[in-house]
């Protein structure tokens, strides 16, 4: 019996937290560290909570850098990650080519189509992002530059807490 199919995706804000993108698609396996060249990390999506989520920004330059996640995905179970990021209201399919210790991997990351820079992302969001990114190891530089992004508290008290125990809070 053959494996089902799987495809790439590249992980660059909460979903760099294993529990949070199995939360989401449970055969989410981690493949490597990788980074995106050519790319920065903003954090002005608009969600559907009215905060701030992770994007990634064509640069062209070549020293800009994202760091996330190459991880192995279900073919079947990407739609439920598409629902998950709001495919198509949110974010949509970019297609990007990244970098790992393993080699050079196609892949697939969300990128923002409804934008606004004046959004600031909730702590917990934040928080999702930080712990993954400590717990893959990405770089001691690139995690200070996580940790800078100014947050706002959340209201919600059930979705806060909720986003805690994935952190592990």
């Amino acid at each position: 019996m053959n494996p089902p199919p799987t495809v790439i995706n590249f992980a660059y804000g909460s979903n760099l937290l294993v529990a949070r993108i199995r939360e989401r698609v449970p055969s989410a396996q981690p493949l490597a560290v990788a980074r995106l060249h050519g790319y920065r990390l903003a954090w002005h999506k608009r969600g559907r909570d009215g905060s701030g989520k992770c994007d990634i920004v064509a640069t062209g330059e070549p020293l800009d850098c994202v760091w996330g996640v190459a991880y192995a995905i279900d073919a079947r179970e990407r739609p439920l990650l598409d629902a998950a990021e709001g495919l198509g209201h949110g974010y949509e399919h970019h297609p990007v080519r990244v970098l790992a210790a393993i080699g050079t991997m196609d892949a697939f990351a969300y990128r923002a189509i409804d934008i606004d820079t004046s959004l600031a992302p909730f702590d917990w969001y934040h928080g999702l992002v930080t712990a993954g990114a400590l717990a893959h190891g990405l770089p001691a530089g690139y995690r200070a530059r996580l940790a800078a992004q100014p947050v706002m508290a959340d209201p919600d008290h059930a979705r806060v807490a909720h986003h805690r125990r994935l952190i592990g809070l």
